[in-house]
C-alpha cells in the first residue's frame, strides 16, 4: 500500500510540476510577445540610446544594411541601362533587400523559441532599431552649440540634416533643427515601434531596410530617379499610418506642454500637412510649426540647389531661435512619454486577453 500511495504522490508530483512548467511557458509566451517587447525596446532606447562605445567596435545593424544595398547599388545600377531597366534593376535590389532583413529577423525570432533567455539579446538588438534618444541627444547638442556661437551652430546641425551649414543663419539653423525633430521623430521612433508591434523583429528590420533604402537611394537625380524610384515609393507607403499618428501625438503632447499651442498645432495639422512637398513629413512639421508658433519648411538650400517647398504654419514667426528649439524638445519629450504609456496600455491589453 504504501509502494503504491508513493507512486500516487509521484504522479501528482510530476502533474504539479508540469503545471508549474506549463504556466510558465505560457507566461514567457505573452512576455515574448511583440506589444509586450516594444515596452522594453523603447524604455531601453530612452535609457542609453545606442552604445558609442559598441559601435565603435561592431558594425551597426543600419551600417550593415547600407552596405548591402552599396552591393546591389554598384552592380546593378549602370547608367548605360534604359530607364525601365534601371527601374527594374531598383525594385530587384529594394525586394532583395528587404527580404533578407524580414527572413533575418525571422531566424532571429526563432533562436528565442530554442533558447528563451535569448529575448534578452532581441530586445537589446531591437532597441538599437530605435532612435528616440539619438535625435533628442542630437538636437539638444545643436541647441546648446547654437547658444555658444552661429558657427558652432551650423557645425552642429550638420550632423544631423543634409542643407547647406553655411548658408543658415541662426534662425534657419533653429529651423532645420526643429525638422529634422519633427521628421525624424516618425522615422526614427513611431514608425519602427508601429512596425515592431504588428511584425515583431522581422517587421522592424523590414522597416529599418526600406528606410535605409530611401535615404541612400531614394533621391530625385540623374543617378537614382529611377533606380531608387521602388524603395522612394516603398518608404511612402510604410510610414503613411506612422506619420500620421506622429503628427496628432505631437498635437497631444502640445496641449500639455507648458508655452507650447495645442489648438494651433491641430490647424496646422490639417491646414498645412497636404502642402508640404512629402506625403508624409508634413504631418510632423505642420503639427510642430502651430505648436511653436513658427514657420518651418518652405525654402532651403541642399547640395547648392535651392528647393522651393511651401511654409508650415505661413503666419508663424520665421525667424526662430535656440529657444523655439528648447520648447520643441519639451514637446518631443511629452511625445516619448505619451508612447510609453501609449505601448504599456497596448501590451496590458495583451498580457490580460
Amino acid at each position: 500500500m504504501r509502494g503504491r500511495q508513493n507512486a500516487v504522490d509521484l504522479e501528482r508530483g510530476w502533474l504539479h510540476f508540469g503545471g508549474m512548467l506549463f504556466d510558465v511557458q505560457v507566461l514567457l509566451g505573452r512576455l515574448s510577445d511583440p506589444a509586450t517587447l516594444a515596452v522594453a525596446v523603447f524604455a531601453l532606447d530612452c535609457l542609453i540610446g545606442d552604445p558609442a562605445a559598441l559601435y565603435r567596435r561592431i558594425w551597426h545593424p543600419v551600417v550593415v544594411i547600407g552596405k548591402l544595398i552599396s552591393l546591389f547599388e554598384q552592380a546593378l545600377n549602370r547608367p548605360v541601362w534604359s530607364n525601365p531597366a534601371r527601374f527594374t534593376a531598383g525594385l530587384v535590389t529594394t525586394c532583395c533587400v528587404v527580404s533578407l532583413a524580414f527572413w533575418v529577423g525571422m531566424g532571429a525570432v526563432q533562436v528565442t523559441h530554442w533558447l528563451p533567455e535569448t529575448i534578452v539579446l532581441l530586445v537589446l538588438f531591437a532597441s538599437s532599431l530605435v532612435a528616440w534618444r539619438g535625435l533628442q541627444d542630437g538636437v539638444a547638442r545643436v541647441e546648446a552649440d547654437l547658444r555658444l556661437s552661429l558657427q558652432d551652430g551650423r557645425v552642429a546641425v550638420s550632423h544631423i540634416v543634409g542643407r547647406d551649414p553655411a548658408s543658415l543663419d541662426e534662425s534657419g539653423v533653429s529651423r532645420a533643427a526643429i525638422e529634422s525633430l519633427s521628421e525624424n521623430f516618425s522615422d526614427g521612433t513611431t514608425a519602427p515601434l508601429f512596425w515592431f508591434l504588428l511584425l515583431g523583429l522581422p517587421g522592424l528590420l523590414a522597416y529599418k531596410a526600406v528606410n535605409t533604402l530611401d535615404s541612400m537611394i531614394g533621391h530625385r537625380s540623374d543617378r537614382y530617379e529611377y533606380f531608387g524610384k521602388a524603395a522612394a515609393r516603398l518608404d511612402d507607403v510604410v510610414n503613411f499610418v506612422p506619420a500620421r499618428l506622429t503628427g496628432f501625438l505631437i498635437v497631444l503632447a502640445a496641449w500639455v506642454t507648458p508655452g507650447a499651442h495645442g489648438s494651433a498645432a491641430l490647424r496646422g495639422l490639417f491646414r498645412d500637412a497636404a502642402h508640404h512637398k512629402s506625403i508624409n513629413a508634413g504631418w510632423q512639421e505642420a503639427a510642430m510649426a502651430g505648436a511653436l508658433g513658427v514657420a518651418l519648411a518652405g525654402p532651403r538650400q541642399y547640395g547648392g540647389t535651392l528647393v522651393d517647398d511651401v511654409w508650415m504654419n505661413p503666419e508663424g514667426c520665421k525667424t526662430a531661435s535656440a529657444d523655439d528649439i528648447r520648447l520643441a524638445l519639451k514637446i518631443y519629450r511629452m511625445c516619448g512619454i505619451l508612447l510609453f504609456i501609449l505601448l504599456a496600455g497596448i501590451a496590458l491589453v495583451h498580457l490580460l486577453t
